[in-house]
């Protein structure tokens, strides 16, 4: 119980939580700014957590002016990323298979709330065989604004009939964190390229290493379910 409020959903991040995904995303960024003659760009990665394309397109602008190769740089990052995912595969985070399968044991309404396409995010849930966990999906092509705007957070409880102030958010990031308390949820946050400041501690219900320790939380919180 939170503030006497029953839990009646789990909406999930993807890229960083679901998948260790965004260290293959940060060496994609590497290699085709390399081949661009643009050094360190993977390092750009720790500025552009959850945003969307739209949003990522605009922080490069602001970096490196009109004349970055926007559409280029992107075409060369998604050929790079599907090479080294071919060759290496896409690693699910550890505790994603236990607490999915908890949250459906337990009648949990279950989202998504990604800022990746609909076209990329589908294919890995459904690689991965957990899509057929979740009872709706929102993804970056579906809203106008990226988080830390609270509206992709929103979209996803009212995707499975759920109040924000009952549902639970679990992300990675701190953009992701701000939007899901924005959003009214309860921010629970389990790091993976940033670990949180001050400022984002105080924004989070609970910080854990591994989504092993979520099950844990949610036994404790005796919700009747």
């Amino acid at each position: 119980m939170i503030d006497g409020s029953v839990i009646e959903g789990i909406v999930f991040d993807m890229d960083g939580l679901l998948f260790d995904s965004e260290r293959i995303v940060q060496r994609s960024w590497e290699d085709a700014g390399n081949e661009l003659g643009i050094r360190h760009m993977g390092s750009h990665i720790y500025h552009t957590l959850g945003m969307n394309v739209v949003g990522r397109n605009e922080y490069f602008l602001r970096v490196f002016g009109p004349d970055f190769p926007a559409e280029e740089f992107a075409g060369r990052t998604r050929v790079r990323f599907r090479e080294i995912v071919e060759e290496e595969g896409l690693p699910i985070k550890p505790g994603v298979l236990e607490l999915l399968e908890y949250g459906k044991s337990r009648g949990y309404k279950m989202s998504v709330a990604t800022s990746s396409r609909s076209g990329y995010a589908i294919h890995n849930l459904e690689e991965a065989g957990i899509y057929r966990y979740f009872d709706g999906a929102i993804f970056g092509d579906m809203v106008h604004l990226a988080k830390p705007d609270p509206e992709i957070y929103l979209k996803a409880c009212e995707a499975i009939k759920t109040r924000p102030e009952c549902s639970i958010a679990l992300e990675d990031a701190p953009a992701g964190i701000r939007s899901a308390y924005a959003a009214g949820m309860i921010p629970v946050m389990i790091p993976d390229l940033v670990e949180p400041d001050e400022e984002i501690k105080a924004l989070v219900h609970r910080q854990f290493k591994t989504l092993h320790e979520v099950i844990g939380l949610l036994e404790q919180m005796d919700i009747g379910k």
